[in-house]
């Protein structure tokens, strides 16, 4: 595994385990356009919330060599008439986004393929890592800023609307 992703579904409007209300009300509004002009809508407006916690993340990882931080993107899917947006941490060159999120058990490490282990400058058979302690930096960006990116979100739907002549009831 080359990472780990937090994603949220507009259809139940639930961004890091919180609620936001007036989903159903919004998807039952742009039911009423084409399935096309729906999709761009919602992607670009998931894509917009999405941007608030990749900020928050970024601004939260513990910086050794900033692979990790430089590996935070968003992604926007649209599959089956469900729309999602992504932010993915980790690449093949930060590829253990999870291990510092949730840290490690204590473990033995064995060589693949050859008969000793280089470590700092040493050669062993075999070594014990100690483990490592959790820096979460994902879980509590998205605690920080589900309110905000579920504002950016409607927001920019209402803004793709308006720019197009379409006036969104106002939640009641």
């Amino acid at each position: 595994m080359t990472g780990f992703t937090q994603s949220f579904n507009w259809r139940d409007m639930q961004m890091a385990d919180q609620n936001i209300t007036g989903g159903r009300e919004l998807d039952a509004f742009l039911q009423q356009f084409s399935a096309k002009f729906e999709k761009k809508v919602m992607r670009g407006a998931l894509r917009v919330g999405a941007n608030e916690f990749k900020e928050e993340v970024k601004a939260n990882i513990p910086v050794d060599s900033g692979a990790l931080r430089r590996s935070v993107r968003v992604t926007t899917n649209a599959k089956g008439g469900r729309v999602t947006a992504s932010v993915k941490i980790g690449n093949k060159k930060a590829w253990y986004a999870q291990m510092v999120e949730f840290g490690t058990r204590a473990h033995k490490i064995t060589p693949r393929g050859a008969k000793a282990l280089r470590i700092a400058g040493y050669v062993v058979a075999d070594a014990d890592h100690p483990g490592a302690r959790p820096r979460p930096f994902a879980r509590p960006a998205f605690d920080a800023r589900a309110a905000r990116a579920a504002t950016a979100v409607g927001t920019e739907i209402r803004s793709r609307l308006t720019a197009k002549g379409i006036n969104l009831p106002d939640a009641g």
